[in-house]
C-alpha cells in the first residue's frame, strides 16, 4: 500500500449521532440523525478512489461511489446528489435502508484492515442536504418521445423505472392501490427508521419531472392489464412487491392480539395507529408482546411495539443468533431499546382466555441439525422440551408470498409454483407481451436496492421496446 493510502487509512470511520436508546424507545422520531457537513467531508475523505472500485461491483445500481464522494469532498454537494441522480432515483432512502455491509460497504476494500467508507451514511447526507438546501433544479429530460408507460406499484422497483423511463423522455404514470405512494416504504418500515417525509419527497421529486401518480387504483380489480394497452399504453411495469402474509400454521392463530407483521406494521405506519386518537385507527397495544421471525421486519414489528407502550418485548426464533436474517445494525438497535432474544425456540400452538384473547404461546427447544435448502443449519425440536411464554399481543413476522390479485385477473401472464411472475432476470420482460415485472413480485421478498436494480433493468429493456420493438 502506498503512503498516500495509508494516510487516509488513519481517519477513523466517522460515527452517525443517534438518540439514546432510553429516550427513542418510547418516540416514533428517527434513531440516526444523520452528519453534519464537516463530518461527512471527514468521512469523504477516507475514500481511496480506487480505480477499479470493488464498492461499484456490489452497489445492484451500479451508482459511481468514488465519484459522488470526491464531489462531497471537494464541498460540490449539489454536483454530488445529481451524480447519484444519474443511477439512483432515491438516495435518501438508499442511504437509510439499504443493507450496505453486504453490498458496497461490504466489498470496499478499506473493510479489509479497517471499517469501511460509510457510504450508505455519505449518500444520505448530499440527498438530504439538497432537500432541505437545494435549488430544486431538475436534471435535464430527453425530447418527448410519444410513448406512455404504466407502472403498477410506487414501490421502490416501481419508483426506479418511472424515474428512468421519465428522463428518457416517455410518458409515465403510476398506478398505486394505497391511497399513499410508496408501497412498503411506507406501510411496511417504520417512521424511525424511514421518516414518510423522504419518501414523498423523493415520489414528489419523481412528480416534478412530470411523472403521474394514480392512487387508490387496484390494477387486476380496478383496471385490467389489457384495458391500460387499450387506453393508449405503449408498455406495462408491474412491481406490487409481494405483500401477502405468511402464517405459522399452528393451532390458535386466530386468536384477538395476534397479528401478522403486515396487518401490524400497515396499521402502526400507514395508517398511523401510533398517533391515535388523532388518527382513529385500531391496533391492540400489547404490555407482553411476541414477535415470531428474526429478520428486518421482526425488528421492525419488536421496536414498534416497544414504542407503542409495552414493557417486555421478546423476538422468538427457531434458529441461533448467527442465523438470523436481520442486518446487524437493526439487531443492534433493538437490542439497544431493550428487545428481548429468545433463540433456538419455535412456537408450537398459541393459548387463549374464554374471550378469544390471547394469553401465551407453547413453545419448543430447538437444536441446530445439519444445514437445509437454504445453507443455514435446519432447527431440530428438542423432544419433550415444550414450554409456555405468557403474551398479550403476538406479531408473526416470518416472510410474505406474492399477492394472486393481479396475476389470477390476466391472461397471458405466466407465473411458477409459488406464485410469483416469471420474467427474464436481465430485462424483466415477462410472457405477456409489452409487459415487463421486477422485485419481490419475481423474486420473492428482497431488499430495497435489490427491487431496485431489478428496475433499472427493465427500464433499460422498456426504452429499447419503445424505441427499438420487442
Amino acid at each position: 500500500m502506498d503512503e498516500k493510502s495509508a494516510k487516509k487509512e488513519k481517519i477513523p470511520r466517522q460515527p452517525m449521532p443517534e438518540q439514546k436508546p432510553e429516550v427513542r424507545k418510547r418516540n416514533f422520531e428517527e434513531v440516526p440523525l444523520g452528519y453534519d457537513e464537516e463530518t461527512a467531508i471527514r468521512e469523504a475523505q477516507r475514500c481511496l478512489q480506487c480505480k477499479s472500485p470493488a464498492c461499484v461491483q456490489g452497489c445492484p445500481v451500479s451508482v459511481d461511489i468514488p465519484g459522488f464522494i470526491k464531489l462531497i469532498r471537494e464541498r460540490e454537494f449539489t454536483k454530488a446528489i445529481r451524480h447519484i441522480w444519474e443511477r439512483n432515483s432515491l438516495p435518501a432512502v438508499c442511504g437509510r435502508v439499504c443493507p450496505q455491509e453486504i453490498q458496497c460497504e461490504g466489498m470496499c476494500i478499506l473493510g479489509k484492515k479497517d471499517r469501511p467508507v460509510a457510504i450508505g451514511n455519505l449518500e444520505r447526507f448530499v440527498a438530504d442536504r439538497e432537500r432541505e438546501h437545494g435549488t430544486g433544479d431538475l436534471p435535464p429530460k430527453q425530447h418527448p418521445t410519444g410513448k406512455r408507460v404504466a407502472v403498477v406499484g410506487s414501490g421502490p422497483s416501481g419508483l426506479t423505472v418511472a424515474g428512468d423511463l421519465i428522463l428518457k423522455g416517455h410518458d409515465v404514470t403510476i398506478f398505486e392501490a394505497f391511497h399513499k405512494p410508496g408501497g412498503v416504504l411506507v406501510y411496511g418500515i417504520p417512521e424511525f427508521r424511514l421518516p414518510k417525509e423522504i419518501v414523498y419527497s423523493e415520489v414528489n421529486f419523481l412528480e416534478r419531472l412530470g411523472v403521474r401518480l394514480e392512487c387508490n387504483v387496484v390494477v387486476g380489480r380496478t383496471v385490467s392489464l389489457d384495458e391500460l394497452f387499450e387506453e393508449g399504453y405503449d408498455a406495462i411495469y408491474i412491481g406490487v412487491g409481494a405483500g401477502l402474509p405468511r402464517f405459522l400454521n399452528i393451532p390458535g392463530e386466530n386468536l384477538i392480539g395476534v397479528y401478522s407483521a403486515n396487518e401490524y406494521l400497515t396499521r402502526a405506519n400507514l395508517m398511523k395507529a401510533y398517533l391515535f386518537p388523532k388518527y382513529d385507527t385500531p391496533i391492540v397495544r400489547g404490555r407482553n408482546v411476541a414477535v415470531f421471525g428474526a429478520g428486518n421486519v421482526a425488528m421492525d414489528a419488536a421496536r414498534t411495539a416497544m414504542r407503542l407502550g409495552a414493557e417486555r418485548v421478546r423476538i422468538v426464533y427457531r434458529r441461533s443468533r448467527d442465523e438470523m436474517p436481520a442486518r446487524a445494525a437493526e439487531i443492534h438497535h433493538a437490542e439497544e431499546e431493550g428487545i428481548e432474544f429468545h433463540l433456538l425456540t419455535a412456537p408450537k400452538r398459541f393459548i387463549g382466555n374464554e374471550s378469544g384473547r390471547v394469553t401465551g404461546v407453547e413453545c419448543l427447544r430447538m437444536e441446530l441439525g445439519k444445514p437445509d435448502e437454504s445453507g443455514r443449519r435446519r432447527p431440530v425440536p428438542v423432544e419433550g422440551s415444550e414450554f409456555e411464554l405468557d403474551c398479550d399481543l403476538a406479531v408473526i413476522a416470518v416472510g410474505a408470498a406474492a399477492n394472486p390479485l393481479l396475476t389470477q385477473s390476466t391472461e397471458g401472464l405466466e407465473i411458477n409454483e409459488r406464485g410469483y411472475i416469471v420474467a427474464d432476470p436481465e430485462t424483466g420482460k415477462t410472457t405477456k407481451r409489452g409487459v415487463w415485472a421486477g422485485g419481490d413480485i419475481v423474486t420473492g421478498q428482497a431488499t430495497v436496492i435489490l427491487a431496485m436494480g431489478a428496475g433499472r433493468k427493465a427500464s433499460d429493456s422498456i426504452h429499447k421496446y419503445l424505441t427499438w420493438g420487442w
